[in-house]
């Protein structure tokens, strides 16, 4: 199973905002601090404010924080928001598709990785994680 360089980002976005808890995080920022594309994390972080994971503050001192407290942003839910198509096969022109029993097995697995995901949140990983913050945190204004 492998999951998008998007989903990624949108954990990396959410990690750093998280460590950074309190304080509009600019997405110059994040993008530095990740060696990312400013342009790439725009496009995330804007899908992470629709969602509902991230606030967004305007403005010369803005950025975004989360706008739920890291408990309540499971990491099984962040998932299936930026992977609405997980699928780990393509069975479409087929030739045995209309015989094949090969997806139900592989749907089953899928729903087993995405359930580990769920008995984690964000604040799981950011506690957990021992000097995340000598990585990502900057000091409050």
């Amino acid at each position: 199973m492998r999951l998008t360089r998007y989903t990624d980002y949108a954990f990396r976005v959410l990690f750093h905002v998280a460590v950074n808890d309190g304080r509009a995080v600019p997405i110059a920022e994040i993008a530095r601090t990740f060696n990312i594309s400013q342009n790439h994390l725009v496009k995330v972080v804007h899908d992470l404010v629709k969602a509902g994971y991230l606030e967004s503050i305007r403005g010369r001192s803005g950025g975004v924080l989360l706008a739920r407290p890291a408990t309540q942003i499971g990491l099984g839910e962040v998932v299936r928001h930026t992977e609405p198509d997980m699928r780990l096969l393509d069975c479409v022109g087929c030739l045995i598709a209309p015989a094949c029993h090969l997806p139900r097995p592989m749907q089953e697995a899928i729903n087993a990785f995405v359930a580990v995901l769920d008995s984690y949140t964000l604040a799981d990983i950011v506690n957990e994680s021992d000097g995340l913050d000598r990585f990502l945190a900057r000091p409050k204004e």
